[in-house]
Parts: structure tokens; C-alpha cells; sequence
């Protein structure tokens, strides 16, 4: 599934599903990004672990996808990727939640892409899926991040000891949910392009 959502005093931003030909441009970016994105992404507390190939994760995305637990999207503008937004986690039944978590590229930070993918991913789990809450854990020290959630209206919900291996150690992370009452049924990239009008 592909998500176009035009942003007010910029370009258009594409959430779509990673592809096999994406290899070598996602690839360069990561490569380009390893050290910008080095404090802030997961790692395996597994002193062995290695990632998987390119091919083998964008299957197991795709199979992820299929299976209901996963939205995987690259985020891309101008022609080109930019980074990834993620639903993850996502829990059906009476719990209807799913986990939002995302990079962008060092060259295109701060260029409000981030909150707009972020709340297009938001609009697409609660306008298209019918999930009822989103969350977003954030490291206390990524003021960046903590920024894109204050912006679109997140509410804190406190602070999650040792929650994530990151970059060699568990670290701390502050949860943020947004949830279909918060937004009344509106469209959170609407009252985002809003705000950016007034």
C-alpha cells in the first residue's frame, strides 16, 4: 500500500512498502546515515547477531505485512528515499494499538518530513485499519524526536526503564500514545497542514 499525502510549503511525501530495486539507494543511505542514526536505532543484545540481508528483509516484511503485525513503510520525497516510518507491534482484539517508530536521513532533518510521515502512518492506522491507539518511545536525550511527538499532539505517558537495546545498552525511552479520541475521527495530516497554515 502506497500513502501520498501533500504537505503545506513542500513537497509531497510517499509512505510505500520497501522494494527489492530499492537495494543500492537504501543501502547508500543507510550507509551514508550510520553514524547520525547510531544512538537512536535497536540493536541486538545478542553479542553475535547479524542483520539480515537486503532481500531477506524485505520479505520478512512483507510477510509481517501479510500477517497483520507489521505496516513497513520507506518515506520518500522529491524522488528520493529519505528514510522509513513503521507500524509495529500491532495488536488486534480489545487492544486495536500499534507502535510507530522512524528514521529520516541527516540531510533531511528538520525539514518537517518526519511529523508528516508520522502523521500520515497515524492517519493510516486510524482511518484505514481501524487500529485505535498509537504509540511512540522515545529516548529522553533525541530532543528531535521528542519534538515531532509534541508537535502533533502526542500525550506523555511516562517513562519506560530500560526499555530498548540500543548501541550497545538498555536504555531508557519516554511513551507517547495518541489515540482516535484525541483526534475525533479528523485526519492528523489535516490538522497538521493546518497548523502549518495559521
Amino acid at each position: 500500500m502506497t500513502l501520498t499525502a501533500r504537505r503545506v510549503g513542500g513537497a509531497p511525501v510517499i509512505l510505500r512498502p520497501l522494494r527489492g530495486r530499492d537495494r543500492r539507494e537504501w543501502e547508500a543511505l543507510r550507509v551514508a546515515n550510520v553514524e547520525w542514526l547510531r544512538p537512536w536505532e535497536a540493536t541486538s543484545p545478542e553479542p553475535l547477531a547479524t542483520t539480515m540481508p537486503f532481500r531477506q528483509l524485505v520479505r520478512h516484511f512483507d510477510h509481517e505485512a501479510s500477517e497483520g503485525r507489521l505496516q513497513p513503510f520507506v518515506i520518500e520525497t522529491e524522488g528520493r528515499l529519505v528514510g522509513q516510518m513503521h507500524l509495529f507491534g500491532i495488536a488486534w482484539g480489545s487492544l486495536r494499538s500499534a507502535c510507530a517508530g522512524y528514521w529520516v536521513a541527516e540531510s533531511f532533518a528538520g525539514q518537517g518530513i518526519v511529523p508528516f510521515a508520522l502523521a500520515a502512518a497515524c492517519d493510516h492506522a486510524f482511518l484505514v485499519l481501524g487500529l485505535h491507539r498509537v504509540e511512540v518511545n522515545i529516548r529522553p536525550e533525541n530532543t528531535a524526536s521528542l519534538r515531532v511527538v509534541e508537535k502533533l499532539g502526542f500525550h506523555e505517558e511516562g517513562l519506560r526503564r530500560r526499555y530498548l537495546h540500543i548501541d550497545g545498552q538498555w536504555r531508557d525511552h519516554r511513551s507517547f500514545a495518541l489515540t482516535t479520541e484525541d483526534l475525533g475521527r479528523k485526519s492528523l495530516v489535516e490538522l497538521w497542514n493546518h497548523s502549518q497554515e495559521t
